[in-house]
């Protein structure tokens, strides 16, 4: 066991290990969860992945990643929907093979503008519709679609939810344990009403998981490989998880990093990194 017994190794953080090696990776360093994602359980298979997941000990603390719901009526958003009705299910299955205390938690990234639009409002109107239409679904398989606004330079692209405030609204219709939210310090770092929206999440029983990693300048020219190791850049780690661990926050803590050169680099160097990074900007932070 590590010294950092909440840490976990987001698997996008050693993105090109496939599903055995990322769990081998990441047990073998002492760590006791794992954050997985849908295309390396996709290679493997579900039943295979749900096995590999067993074996290995470990918790899983999220599984990435749903949404993309703005696209406007039609056969591509049917389509989308009734993949993310499959993650549902993938995601509740992985979570009953996971060691103890895994959570099942599906993150959702809500999607940017459909081509050739400006309709922000029209977009977001659409997660919502899609939220509804998914909620009953979760609740079946137990699990709690969080989701996760995203830095406002992805909104036209990627992500048309920017701030927690945003997505803790389209929330509030459905039950805290069905839809929440992730929070990621990466995302939401720059935003002055961050720490209150937190603590309003947790008000609200919505904290479905929190990811960490730093932000540093400049930017790349691919700002989705921005992402740097906590402690690397400007966050101020200590407000934010001190806010997290306020509300009663006491699941996992996913260190999830884009990074070209973090992922050119070797899995173990990777992981052994991250966890250095993590017991010295996050883990003082967290409750004994």
């Amino acid at each position: 066991m590590s010294g950092t017994p909440r840490l976990s190794i987001n698997q996008a953080t050693i993105k090109y290990a496939d599903l055995p090696t990322a769990l081998e990776v990441t047990a073998s360093a002492g760590i006791e969860s794992i954050g997985l994602w849908r295309e390396p359980v996709a290679e493997v298979g579900l039943e295979t992945a749900a096995r590999q997941l067993r074996d290995s000990g470990l918790r899983m603390s999220t599984y990435c990643r749903g949404g993309f719901f703005t696209l406007p009526e039609g056969p591509a958003r049917r389509a989308s929907l009734d993949d993310n009705r499959r993650a549902i299910d993938e995601t509740a299955t992985l979570a009953a093979a996971g060691a103890a205390g895994s959570a099942a938690v599906l993150v959702l990234v809500a999607g940017g503008l459909p081509d050739g639009s400006r309709d922000l409002d029209g977009a977001r109107d659409r997660v919502r519709a899609a939220l509804e239409e998914l909620a009953p679904a979760a609740e079946a398989a137990g699990v709690t679609l969080a989701v996760e606004p995203l830095h406002p330079m992805f909104a036209s692209d990627r992500c048309v939810v920017p701030t927690l405030r945003l997505a803790l609204d389209l929330c509030r219709d459905f039950a805290p344990e069905v839809v929440g939210v992730t929070v990621d310090t990466f995302h939401l770092w720059w935003d002055p009403d961050a720490l209150a929206q937190v603590a309003r999440a947790g008000a609200e029983g919505r904290l479905a998981t929190y990811q960490v990693c730093d932000w540093a300048t400049p930017l790349p020219q691919d700002v989705l490989l921005s992402r740097h190791y906590p402690g690397d850049g400007v966050i101020d780690f200590a407000a934010f998880t001190r806010t997290v661990e306020a509300t009663g926050y006491a699941r996992d803590v996913e260190v999830e990093i884009f990074n070209a050169a973090v992922w050119d680099a070797p899995f173990p160097d990777v992981v052994a990194r991250t966890t250095q990074s993590f017991a010295t900007s996050v883990q003082p932070y967290l409750a004994p």
